[in-house]
């Protein structure tokens, strides 16, 4: 689970940093962080997906948040996940047989006569 949220908390961070740098002209003598390597980006962005380079930002940020709820959820499901199906089992009325001792069968007539 660590590694998954390294993994997805890496490229947001970096994502978040470079942007707020290059869109403030925070560049420490780097190309990559000057506002005019900013607005090319999203220009060439813009005219792949053929959309305004100014929307960009916010699909981006949009589709940060619809992942933080998805990541959130996942982490719900993975650490609650007996709890939430025993909430389904109550739900939809199926029996829990891990919480019922199983019980031996009875013979089956133990006394009948064994004379023939």
């Amino acid at each position: 689970m660590k590694v998954f949220l390294a993994l997805w908390i890496m490229p947001i961070f970096l994502l978040g940093s470079w942007y707020g740098l290059s869109y403030y002209d925070i560049n420490f003598g780097y190309r990559i962080l000057t506002r005019e390597l900013h607005d090319l980006v999203f220009q060439i962005y813009g005219n792949l997906l053929g959309i305004p380079p100014e929307t960009i930002p916010a699909l981006v940020l949009k589709a940060i948040i619809f992942d933080t709820f998805l990541v959130i959820g996942f982490i719900i499901l993975k650490r609650r996940r007996k709890q939430i199906w025993a909430a389904i089992r109550r739900m939809l009325g199926w029996s829990d047989n891990a919480d019922v001792p199983m019980q031996a069968p009875a013979p089956a007539d133990s006394e009948f006569s064994r004379s023939a």
